[in-house]
Order: C-alpha cells, then structure tokens, then sequence
C-alpha cells in the first residue's frame, strides 16, 4: 500500500521577529523621505526640530525650544545622514535587535531601543566638545539593543523535560549578571571590543587634525550601558526564575 508524503513545510529565509522588520523599514523609509522628498531647507527644519541639540540645554532659540529636548531625545534615532549611515544601524538593529525580540518580545524591543536612544544623546550631551552639534541617528538605540543582548547571547540554554516525551526542550538563554560582561570571557571580549573601538574615536581626533570625527562614540557608550542595565528591569519569564538558583 503506497504512502502519501506529508507536504514539507517551508520554512522562511529571514525568520526575523515582524518589529525588527518594521523598524528597519521605518527608519529607511524616513530617510528615503528625507532625501528625495525635502529640498535642503526642509532639511534643515527637520533636524533643528527632531535632531537632539545639546545646546538646548541653555540656549532657548532654535526652533522648538528647550521643550524639543522632550521629544528630541527619541527623535533624533529616526534620522540620518546619508544611506550608508542608515542601512549600517539597520543592519546592526537587526543582527543584535532579533534576540532581543525573539526573547523579550516587541516591547522589550522598543523600550531598549528608545531607552538606548535616550541614554545616547544624554551621553552626547555630558561628552560632547561643546559648540552647534546635533545628534542624529539610531545608533544610541542600536547600542542599547546590543547592550541588552549581551547580558543573555553567551549564557547557557535553559532546557525543560518534556512531561510525555521526556524529550529535553530548549526554553532561552538565562540572564547573566552585570558582572559577567566582565567575568565571563566572551561577553568581556564582545565588551573590551565596543568600548575599545569607541574610545579610538576621540583618542584619533585628539592625536590627529582635531577635526570632528563625525561618529557619535559618546552615544555608543551610553546606550550600551543603558540596555545592558534594563536587562534586570525587563519582566521576567518563567524560566529565568528557574535559572536564578544556578549562579
């Protein structure tokens, strides 16, 4: 008696969480927007009133007032400079935003991405050389993303028994302590690595023409930090209580 195969269920290229690929599309969406849509004024007026402008803090006239420093905060991740800027943090969004996602789900997605962009540009602000610069582009978000996923990317799996196979199933990866970015040799390497390249930036430009490397270090920074820090305000998932007796 022949058999008829069961119909192979197809699997998809990309398998990224849809507020990954939602975000992306957003963020270039904008920037395509802004390039083909604004002459060079229209430019303009959007980055004085959604770029992050750090002489705000004390200087009340450019448009929209100390009050923008509300909005612009957030803002100011949604804009870019050229393509290449954009598709880099997108491409990096999605490489370190998808375990995010898939582990914490859309709102923890969103909250490290906006608490990034927040921590970026108040990081830019305390850091910055002073003078008539504005902050743009979603790599405080970024950061905060990566930040995140470093304090559970190189944890071990958390596995439970299946009750009627007894098969083991994989649950995620548990949330290692802050300390581990340090103790724990890959997440210290992954971490020596960011702060390391991020601090050449001003280490060049002191050494060389002094000139504004046009690379936003001090937001890195920031939003590393800030989302490494949410991984502990985050809601727990089931399995992450069945990890906290394991050290």
């Amino acid at each position: 008696m022949s058999q008829t195969p069961e119909p192979q269920q197809h699997q998809p290229i990309f398998n990224v969480p849809p507020i990954v690929v939602w975000t992306a599309g957003l963020l270039i969406a904008i920037f395509a927007a802004y390039e083909f849509a604004l002459d060079e004024d229209g430019k303009l007026q959007l980055a004085l009133w959604f770029g992050f402008w750090p002489v705000r803090f004390w200087y009340k006239d450019i448009p929209g007032g100390q009050i923008a420093i509300l909005w612009s905060l957030f803002t100011h991740a949604f804009l870019h400079g050229s393509w290449a800027h954009v598709l880099l943090n997108t491409a990096w969004m999605v490489i370190f935003g998808t375990p995010v996602a898939r582990r914490f789900g859309t709102s923890g997605f969103v909250a490290a991405f906006l608490v990034g962009a927040a921590a970026g540009a108040l990081t830019f602000a305390a850091l910055a050389s002073g003078g008539l610069q504005v902050l743009i582009g979603a790599s405080g978000g970024v950061a905060g993303l990566t930040g995140l996923a470093i304090r559970f990317m190189f944890q071990p799996m958390i596995v439970a028994k299946d009750p009627v196979t007894g098969n083991l199933i994989p649950l995620g990866r548990r949330i290692g302590k802050l300390s581990a970015l340090i103790t724990e040799p890959r997440a210290r390497a992954f971490t020596l690595i960011w702060f390391g390249l991020n601090l050449v930036v001003p280490a060049l430009a002191w050494f060389g023409s002094g000139e504004d490397m046009q690379i936003a270090w001090q937001a890195h920074l920031g939003g590393f930090v800030a989302g490494a820090l949410l991984a502990d305000l985050l809601p727990k998932k089931p399995f992450d209580r069945m990890a906290q007796g394991q050290g």
